[in-house]
């Protein structure tokens, strides 16, 4: 990100079918994960952790715009063309909204999913290449990274903490990202630690 030493790191997403949603038979299923039906997806990108507080305060508390003019550098044509952009900024938190968590390397966390939306588009405008959020089917289909276990690494829930953090190891707080095993396809923290927005709404029909 321009002005700034904060990146995102992107993984390519191959296209292709999988079965959304859990069998009807499996352990623990919630009524909304089924029934299952056969999405097809086109190749698409996504970041390889969650959005850190580091990244997303780029955009939400002007970080950018406040180190390039310590740095006394010029405004560029990005920084012209997302300024739209830093007007429709969440409201200023009443709190700190990490609530003592940790912020820097942890996910941001609190934010509507309109605020998740507009950032996209600042991001988009500020980098010159088209973000968004994943649908949920593009989510789910990354999650399972081309497994049809229960896991992206297989059905034994003994497993779950190499891979992620949850209610039994990780002290009633949200973790760095990236700490933990990827799935297949490289994506982190796809099982536990924050919960993720996406573009559209799952329904069980």
């Amino acid at each position: 990100l321009e002005h700034t030493d904060e990146k995102i790191e992107m993984l390519p997403i191959p296209g292709g079918k999988f079965v959304m949603g859990s069998p009807e038979g499996e352990k623990d299923r919630n009524k909304d994960e089924g029934p299952q039906h056969e999405v097809e997806i086109s190749p698409f990108w996504m970041a390889k952790c969650e959005i850190p507080w580091d990244v997303y305060e780029v955009w939400s508390v002007d970080m950018d715009i406040v180190r390039r003019k310590l740095a006394n550098e010029p405004e560029t044509e990005r920084d012209r063309a997302s300024s739209i952009f830093q007007i429709s900024q969440p409201t200023k938190p009443y709190t700190d909204m990490t609530f003592g968590m940790g912020k820097r390397g942890y996910p941001a966390i609190c934010m509507t999913q309109h605020s998740c939306r507009v950032f996209c588009k600042w991001l988009s405008a500020k980098t010159g290449r088209y973000y968004r959020l994943p649908t949920e089917a593009e989510w789910e289909y990354a999650c399972r990274a081309g497994t049809k276990t229960t896991y992206s690494f297989g059905d034994d829930p003994e497993q779950l903490p190499e891979y992620a953090w949850f209610y039994d190891n990780s002290n009633e707080k949200y973790q760095k990202v990236g700490k933990k095993k990827s799935n297949p396809w490289g994506l982190h923290d796809m099982h536990g630690n924050v919960a993720e927005w996406v573009l559209d709404q799952h329904t069980a029909d």
